[in-house]
């Protein structure tokens, strides 16, 4: 049985009518950007996550950049964050003239490993960006009480974890500044680029909005150098669609995960994903197992026609463009094992019992 790694074809069918109807009122009313469904959206982001603030921008490396301008970063500046995450979380601190400033990761989270930050901090240490990864929040507690104690601001890259949970708070609300994406293949996607921005601080809220109109305030008048970063209107209406369905989605990823926990549990090959004590709602943007054999099993999977893929091949500090940071080609160990060994399979809430069989059936034969 031939199973895609993610078809969002589904997720389309299932919801024709409601997105059909949202895309051909933004047509209707052509208030293309900042139209009221921005309003709305934002104002119900801001509910689910538990923040005063919510702010949408065009994509989530934009929240990420505008975070980072709104707590001060610049040239010369130094943020701490993961060795192993999606490009544009290295990447937006560098376009800002700033150097990333790695630290490895947990073993069995994928996330940053906080008992390293503290020895990374110098006197250009500027925040903390950890990365709550495949859509389980990193440690904030130990990060916070770090961050608190050496006066840093700390911007979660919530990029993957839309609505997952920390104890008794959201991904999002727990450091000075939240960044998530709705990239079509997130838990929440849009139809193409989107993101937003959360946060509980007034002052940080009122620097991002402005910095999302090319610094303007008002119009024409510009207090800062900003950017063309507002999110569509037309991309807000479709989220507005789908945000009610997003728990349920995230709990079949959920029930999904089990299913392959309890296939897995029994087998010495695949390493299955470990849910912390503190994370009280990992959502599963990717269910991801580690196999030391890893292109062999993607090999295989991919003659029975099951799709898979690898988040992520390479760890920062083996980057190219981050050659010139000095950093040893076997610093970070723990970064370097996963990015040789991590595989990613199909988690979809609308994968079948069926297909999620089949998916269990050429794992199990390729490990046995």
């Amino acid at each position: 049985m031939a199973v895609p790694f993610l078809d969002l074809s589904r997720q389309y069918a299932y919801l024709k009518d409601e997105l059909d109807a949202a895309a051909v009122r933004v047509l209707s009313h052509g208030q293309f950007i900042l139209g009221p469904e921005v309003a709305q959206l934002e104002k119900e982001v801001a509910a689910l996550c538990g923040v005063k603030h919510a702010l949408g921008v065009a994509s989530g490396t934009d929240a990420l950049l505008l975070a980072l301008r709104a707590a001060g970063v610049a040239a010369g500046d130094e943020v701490i964050t993961t060795d192993f995450s999606f490009f544009s979380t290295a990447g937006v601190v560098a376009r800002l003239g700033a150097r990333p400033v790695f630290v490895d990761i947990e073993v069995d989270s994928y996330n940053l490993d906080p008992t390293l930050i503290e020895a990374s901090i110098t006197p250009r240490t500027k925040a903390i960006m950890p990365v709550h990864l495949f859509g389980q929040v990193a440690d904030m507690d130990a990060v916070m009480e770090i961050a608190r104690r050496h006066h840093l601001t700390v911007i979660e890259d919530a990029a993957q974890a839309i609505g997952a949970g920390y104890k008794d708070r959201r991904a999002g609300a727990i450091g000075d500044l939240g960044c998530f994406s709705f990239y079509p293949t997130k838990n929440l996607g849009a139809a193409g680029d989107a993101g937003m921005i959360t946060t509980d601080s007034d002052e940080l809220y009122d620097l991002c909005r402005i910095l999302r109109v090319h610094g303007a305030e008002p119009k024409y008048y510009h207090r800062v150098v900003g950017y063309n970063s507002r999110l569509d209107t037309m991309q807000a209406a479709l989220l507005l669609v789908k945000l009610p369905y997003l728990e349920e989605w995230s709990r079949k990823r959920i029930e999904h995960a089990r299913v392959y926990d309890e296939a897995f549990a029994g087998l010495s090959g695949p390493r299955t994903p470990v849910v912390k004590d503190y994370s009280t709602f990992h959502i599963y943007n990717q269910y991801t197992i580690a196999v030391p054999a890893r292109e062999e099993l993607r090999a295989a999977l991919q003659t029975a026609g099951i799709g898979s893929d690898i988040y992520y091949p390479v760890a920062f500090h083996r980057q190219e463009c981050f050659q010139s940071l000095g950093y040893g080609v076997d610093d970070f160990p723990v970064a370097v094992k996963a990015s040789g060994e991590v595989l990613a399979l199909p988690i979809y809430p609308e994968l079948t019992a069926g297909e999620q069989q089949a998916v269990i059936n050429a794992v199990t034969k390729f490990v046995a």
